[in-house]
């Protein structure tokens, strides 16, 4: 017979990924009605949602706009944070840990904060908001987080093979871009997916700084506006879809492999 303990750990467990998992379910068993509105009794299963999905212009659109904008975004916040993190972990230049809380600060200030100082930033020098500037904005918002990471990555074990490298002739530029970065690839990694992550997920920056191109989240918004749609249930569910592909590629591509590499303790 089980033990009190065990069956209240499964409890908790069951409890917990119910609180996580159970809107999720809900929203993609819905994303499957037959009728008009997304609320119970569940009339289906059917597809025809998804296809009206595909078959609007404006959703489409929104979606390879966010996925534009998240791609490039991140790979920029990752390529700057990644420079931030080397320059400040092996040159340690004077005043480098005031420049660590500067970039690490606006981890902490409001996306609300962030996306009104872009905007009244961008009226004052007369860029006209678009889907660059919302890059922009998702660059300032996931480069803190990309540093974080990578800077957290860079530990002294890195530093003896960096030294090996320049013994053997290497100059910075070579170290930084064939032994450290190879040695920080999960790092890399997991800030770029994370980076993307946020950057779909983002609404406050994309709403203020878009105008006619917009992010998904901001058409979502427009739909959600006339009340609900079981449109929205359907993209939702395929972003759903998007992100557990992107987590399982993580782990089978980067993470495993990182482990496999990593010598036994």
């Amino acid at each position: 017979m089980p033990r009190p303990s065990t069956v209240l750990a499964t409890l908790y467990a069951a409890a917990l990924y119910g609180f996580i998992y159970l809107p999720v379910a809900v929203l993609v068993l819905f994303s499957f009605q037959g009728g008009r509105f997304p609320i119970p009794p569940f009339n289906g299963p059917s597809l025809q949602w998804y296809g009206q999905v595909f078959a609007d212009g404006k959703l489409t659109s929104a979606l390879f706009n966010s996925l534009v904008v998240a791609l490039v975004s991140s790979g920029v916040a990752v390529v700057l944070g990644f420079l931030a993190a080397y320059g400040l972990a092996r040159f340690r230049p004077r005043g480098s840990g005031l420049a660590r809380a500067m970039l690490t600060a606006p981890l902490t200030v409001s996306t609300l904060i962030i996306g009104l100082g872009l905007l009244i930033s961008f009226n004052m020098i007369g860029v006209s908001r678009s889907l660059w500037t919302v890059g922009i904005g998702h660059v300032v918002l996931n480069l803190p987080l990309c540093f974080a990471i990578l800077y957290a990555q860079m530990g002294e074990h890195q530093v003896n093979v960096e030294r090996a490298a320049r013994d053997l002739g290497a100059n910075d530029l070579q170290v930084m871009a064939l032994v450290t970065a190879p040695m920080l690839a999960p790092g890399i990694a997991a800030a770029f997916f994370l980076s993307v992550t946020f950057s779909w997920d983002e609404f406050l920056i994309a709403f203020l700084l878009s105008r006619f191109d917009v992010t998904l989240p901001v058409e979502i918004w427009s739909l959600l506006r006339s009340g609900l749609n079981p449109k929205t249930n359907a993209v939702g569910s395929i972003v759903f879809l998007g992100s557990i592909v992107l987590v399982l590629a993580l782990e089978l591509l980067v993470f495993r492999k990182a482990a496999a590499r990593s010598p036994p303790r």
